[in-house]
């Protein structure tokens, strides 16, 4: 496969294969939450800015997160971040289990709303862990000139998990819904079902990675750092760098903030059930997603990278606005124009901004990964204009994200670093 073919003809064909499994399994991970938002926000009444703390846990994880994972893949390597990231996944969902039997006990099951929340802090973590070292390694699996093309073919398979995490939620979550008691105990219950799963699954492909090999390719570490001007300063002052790290911030913070509220926003717009509105979010919305992550994988070996991402901002900024201003079927059709042009930022951005992080990949990506913290300030924020206006002004947030999305990408217009 020439995409991951070095020029002195090495092949990393089969570790990319193995590190792009791990894509799959955070895209399912963000997914599912975006179904179990609105869950527990009926089951245990809370409003829409309560509700955010779902995302807000996971997604504040990436900023804590972000540094001590760049030194442990530093220290052990990017096998070594791969392990302790699906560990800390892998514990945290399957402690889900124990707290939702005492949810089902308790007199007030309200009560174990922070529990929930802190064990998707400890699943942020891990997630922190696996995006550290996955995001910047496939980027390093082969020639420098295809990196972008390269990343998003292995998101492609991050597609896949979203469409995977609302479908498998909204069985799990809304399968049944009924009045009473009983029904209250059987949907705390229910929460934990998914996340068992899963972590089963993680903690196998835990041990299945600690007895395998991954290569660890050298890059050039850049020469000109000094005691005076450390690595972490001269990525301060790379121009096209320091905008990538905004450009990942809001882009995240767009997706979520979507995301979060699409199932809220159809039920109050569109006047369809929860149930509906999540296989709506998993096919058509994820759907899409993934169809659009494959179709620019490809595009990318015929149209510039900056290019495309400039066309797909311009997209979902006409998507939103219409989103906003419309409402019914036509504002269900702008949400996927939306998720079809969202579909390549996050890959196309990252790699952007490694351009601007000659021979500093391990640090660079740290600090990257530091931006999925945006995941935890759209929702909240949207949630408050939710609960002050309705929940369709909130998307003024993304419209301004998807907007500066654009002006990071036409800065690329007359450069020759990605050619």
């Amino acid at each position: 496969m020439k995409l991951t073919t070095t020029k002195d003809g090495r092949s990393y064909l089969v570790p990319f294969l193995l590190i792009s499994s791990l894509f799959f399994m955070w895209g399912f991970a963000h997914a599912i939450l975006e179904v179990l938002n609105p869950h527990l926000k009926n089951l245990l009444g809370l409003n829409h800015a309560n509700a955010a703390w779902v995302q807000v846990a996971t997604y504040a994880a990436y900023f804590l997160m972000a540094i001590p994972a760049g030194k442990i893949i530093r220290r052990w390597g990017y096998r070594g971040g791969v392990l302790t990231g699906l560990v800390l996944y892998g514990v945290g969902a399957l402690l889900f289990l124990p707290i939702c039997v005492w949810g089902a006990k308790a007199d007030n099951p309200a009560m174990i709303y922070p529990a929930f929340v802190g064990l998707l802090f400890v699943i942020g973590c891990g997630l922190t862990c696996l995006e550290t070292s996955a995001n910047p390694y496939v980027t390093v699996l082969g020639e420098k000139k295809s990196a972008e093309q390269r990343i998003n073919l292995a998101q492609s398979l991050n597609g896949l998990g979203w469409i995977c995490g609302p479908l498998v939620g909204g069985m799990f979550f809304f399968g049944q819904q009924t009045t009473g008691n009983g029904q209250e105990t059987a949907d705390i219950a229910s929460v934990a079902t998914p996340y068992v799963i899963v972590g089963v699954f993680v903690l196998l492909a835990a041990l299945g990675f600690k007895f395998c090999k991954l290569p660890e390719p050298k890059e050039e570490e850049s020469q000109s750092a000094t005691v005076a001007e450390p690595q972490s300063y001269q990525l301060r002052k790379s121009r096209i760098f320091v905008m990538g790290v905004i450009a990942l911030f809001l882009y995240v913070a767009a997706q979520t903030g979507v995301n979060s509220n699409f199932v809220a926003y159809f039920i109050e717009n569109v006047g369809i059930s929860k149930g509906e509105a999540s296989l709506w979010l998993s096919f058509g919305g994820m759907g899409l997603f993934f169809v659009g992550r494959l179709v620019g994988s490809w595009l990318m070996g015929y149209i510039r990278a900056d290019k495309l991402l400039l066309a797909y901002a311009v997209g979902a900024t006409l998507g939103t606005l219409v989103i906003i201003v419309c409402r019914g079927w036509l504002s269900m059709g702008a949400f996927f124009l939306v998720y079809l042009c969202e579909s390549i930022m996050f890959p196309t951005i990252f790699s952007l901004a490694l351009r601007g992080a000659e021979g500093q990949t391990k640090r660079a990506s740290s600090y990257l990964i530091m931006t999925i913290v945006g995941g935890a300030v759209a929702p909240m924020l949207m949630g408050c204009i939710a609960d002050a206006t309705c929940v369709a002004l909130g998307f003024i947030v993304p419209l301004v994200c998807y907007v500066v999305i654009g002006g990071y990408a036409a800065m690329f217009r007359n450069s020759n670093i990605i050619s």
